[in-house]
């Protein structure tokens, strides 16, 4: 870093993004992005309705959040739009969270979290999954502060049901429970409807996974019309015009198309049955996933060796180094064909 590097940051750790290599072409499970292309009908809307770019984007989306609303069933207010997912997490850090309200969330979770925690200087605490990887929710019940709780979680892909996080909301209205609802369409099940119950209960989705649009930046949050003031109240403290004309308008398009979209999430559910029973005849211990995605532990090889010679015969998984779960790799279930290339290049290494 630079001399002029504010010492406020000189102990951040950044997120670590999953590899986008360009040296060769890979058969790519690291990411967990949609094997298949956004739907047609999207992009197609998006081409006709994107206002023109000389011009400033729409700072509200109003178009697009009314749609969302209407879709959740929900008032506009209770809708905001954002870049990206981690836009909204950001968000939810500055606004709930400081001294007084440290971040809750598990130590084996999404990345982000942590960092979110250390750039906004709050005070936070990775509570321990249990042994097979649940959360434990009666351990948030007996702390003070805001939770965050990806659903399914990642990279275990385990979900909780919702009648458990609603336990967790009610048992303390005085804080707020954010659950990160990434994965969420490929086989959990949504808190959405809570917000129409509880005023202390966020929901937040992305366009990325299910909905074939990681490249859009599009996420979102659902919530009572406080906490939504709440999160517009430091977006245009920051950056109003933070969704594009064209990811409005493809996110819109994309509404209006859901069903491929839910088309797509059905393949992929039924390629992960496949996955997994493949994974367990190859000698994979495979923890129960909800995503779109199996983190996997192979009996006698190493999750470093699994990670690094797939990578050299060109299919990418992701690896993490945190030792708890070093010896797992985190694996996008992508089409059939895809992982028929991850089991066979598997077969070619290990016999």
């Amino acid at each position: 870093m630079s001399r002029f590097f504010s010492k406020r940051y000189a102990e951040l750790t950044p997120y670590t993004p999953g590899e986008q290599p360009q040296d060769m072409a890979y058969t790519k499970l690291n990411t967990n992005e949609s094997p298949f292309p956004p739907s047609e009908k999207a992009l197609a809307y998006a081409a006709e309705h994107t206002k023109p770019l000389n011009l400033y984007c729409d700072p509200t989306c109003h178009l697009l959040t009314a749609k969302l609303a209407e879709v959740y069933g929900v008032t506009e207010d209770m809708v905001l739009v954002t870049n990206g997912s981690d836009e909204t997490l950001n968000f939810a850090f500055m606004a709930f969270c400081d001294e007084e309200n440290p971040a809750l969330f598990p130590d084996v979770t999404y990345g982000f979290y942590p960092v979110y925690a250390q750039l906004n200087h709050v005070p936070f605490e990775e509570i321990p999954l249990t042994e097979d990887f649940s959360i434990d929710l009666d351990e948030y019940k007996k702390r003070k502060g805001t939770v965050f709780l990806a659903n399914p979680n990642a990279p275990t892909g385990k979900a909780i049901p919702m009648a458990d996080i609603e336990a967790l909301v009610a048992a303390d209205p005085d804080r707020v429970v954010v659950v990160d609802e990434a994965y969420v369409d490929f086989g959990a099940e949504s808190c959405v409807p809570l917000v129409k119950k509880y005023d202390n209960v966020l929901v937040i989705q992305t366009y990325s996974k299910s909905r074939s649009l990681a490249g859009a930046r599009l996420g979102y949050a659902v919530a009572c019309p406080a906490l939504i003031a709440d999160l517009n109240t430091i977006k245009f403290s920051t950056n109003p015009y933070n969704i594009n004309s064209y990811s409005a308008a493809v996110g819109l398009g994309s509404l209006l198309d859901d069903e491929t979209n839910k088309a797509h999430c059905k393949i992929i559910a039924e390629n992960r049955v496949y996955t997994v029973a493949k994974l367990k005849e190859l000698g994979f211990d495979v923890v129960d996933s909800s995503a779109n995605f199996v983190f996997a532990k192979h009996k006698t090889v190493s999750g470093q060796e699994v990670y690094e010679k797939l990578k050299a015969n060109g299919v990418l998984v992701r690896h993490f180094t945190k030792e708890r779960i070093k010896d797992y790799n985190r694996i996008t279930i992508g089409t059939k064909e895809q992982m028929d290339v991850l089991f066979e290049t598997f077969r070619k290494i290990w016999g």
